[in-house]
This record gives C-alpha cells, structure tokens and sequence, in this order.
C-alpha cells in the first residue's frame, strides 16, 4: 500500500472514530482532500483509491489539474477554498463546483453574474474570521448574517454553509471553541431562515474538534499528501 493510500485510510478512520464520539451518523462528515502544491498524479492516485472531492487554494496551479483530470470531471469535485480576487472570479465560475471562501458581496456577485447558465448554481461557503486574526481573511461574526442573507439571494448561486480556519491551538477544548461558534453563527442564520446544510471546519491538526462541533466538511492537505513543497 502506498503512503498517499496509507494516509488516506488513517483519515478516514480519524474522522469515522470522531464521528462515533460525537454520536453522528457514518458518512456525516466529507473528507475534502487539499491538493494544493500536490501535482495532478497525486490527485488521480487518491481518486483512484475512491476520494472524490479535492480542494485548491490557487487559480492558476488549479487550472492545470483541471485539465489534466478532464477525464475524470464527471464524478470529481473541484473545491476553491483560497483568498478570491476579482480578477480570479470568472474562471473560478466557470470551472469549480464549490466555493469556501467568500468574504465580500462584490465577489458573491461576480461569481453569480459569471456562473455559466448550463452549469448546475455554484454552492459557495462565507468565510467567516472566527478568531479575529488580522492575517486572516473572512467577515466577522457580527457581520455575517446581513451577508449571508444578500448571498442567499443572488441568482446562478446556493449559499450552503459557513467555513473558517481557526486560530492553531494546541489543546482539544482551545480547539473546540471557535468550532463551536462558528456552529452557533450557523444555526443562527438557520433559525433566521436561510437553508444551511454545511460547516467547512477542520483541518490535520483539529479535525477530530472540528468533528465533535458539527463540521460537515474537514479540508486535510498534509495528513494526507504529506508536507507540502513550495519550492515550485
């Protein structure tokens, strides 16, 4: 068994371990597999070995993939899970099928207005800034739900859920707290009426926290391809 293979299992197994501990159902929780800096062999060999859904965090380097995996675009997910720029908007449209990080109307309207019509609406995640770190991108809790109504009502798009890359935390309860208000901002929005299936939480180190307040979604990059190589 290969490494990639290997490590694809102990996921699996982390997140089904998680689940059973959190009391919800097999099959809950959606492994998306984070291939950025990974070349598009690694992608088809884990696709191979029965995962379907894989996120990118740069347009370009995406692009590339996506073309060398046409064969396989039928039954594989393309996630865009980076900062989005408006000049990126029209590609990401045109050739994804989630977007996880959209922090700013302007951007929920670009993507709408780009969304090609013969293509199924573009399900897209707000990022939310949970921890209220400057360096990281996302609307803060406060300001969540006005934009989340004003996505939820663009055309061409289905707002699915919430997503946020916590502040790194070293024990389970620091780990859990900001996973625990991101579900509370989620079942907010619900009770406030949008029709929210998803929380995009949860990451190699806080997976199994993520899990046990609600995730429906953990983005695992280096747990499953290993440590990631930028030198390219």
């Amino acid at each position: 068994m290969s490494d990639l293979l290997r490590n694809l299992d102990a996921v699996q197994q982390r997140i089904a371990q998680a689940s059973q501990l959190a009391g919800r159902a097999p099959g809950s929780v959606t492994l998306l597999a984070v291939s950025k800096t990974f070349p598009a062999e690694a992608v088809r060999a884990a696709y191979e070995a029965g995962q379907r859904a894989f996120g990118e965090n740069y347009v370009q380097e995406a692009l590339l993939k996506i073309e060398a995996l046409a064969d396989l675009r039928a039954t594989l997910e393309w996630h865009f899970i980076g900062p989005l720029q408006s000049n990126k908007t029209r590609v990401v449209a045109e050739h994804f099928d989630w977007v996880h990080s959209v922090e700013r109307l302007k951007i929920a309207q670009r993507l709408s207005e780009q969304r090609p019509s013969v293509l199924a609406p573009l399900n897209v995640c707000l990022q939310v800034n949970v921890s209220g770190e400057a360096s990281k991108s996302g609307v803060t809790p406060d300001q969540a739900a006005a934009l989340a109504h004003q996505i939820a009502a663009l055309p061409r798009l289905r707002l699915r859920g919430l997503m946020a890359i916590p502040e790194a935390a070293s024990s389970s309860a620091a780990q859990r707290a900001p996973h625990h208000q991101l579900h509370a901002l989620f079942e907010r929005l619900r009770t406030d009426g949008l029709a929210l299936d998803t929380l995009s939480m949860g990451m190699s180190a806080d997976l199994e926290a993520a899990v046990l307040e609600g995730s429906t979604i953990v983005r695992i990059g280096t747990a499953i391809f290993g440590a990631r190589d930028y030198s390219h």
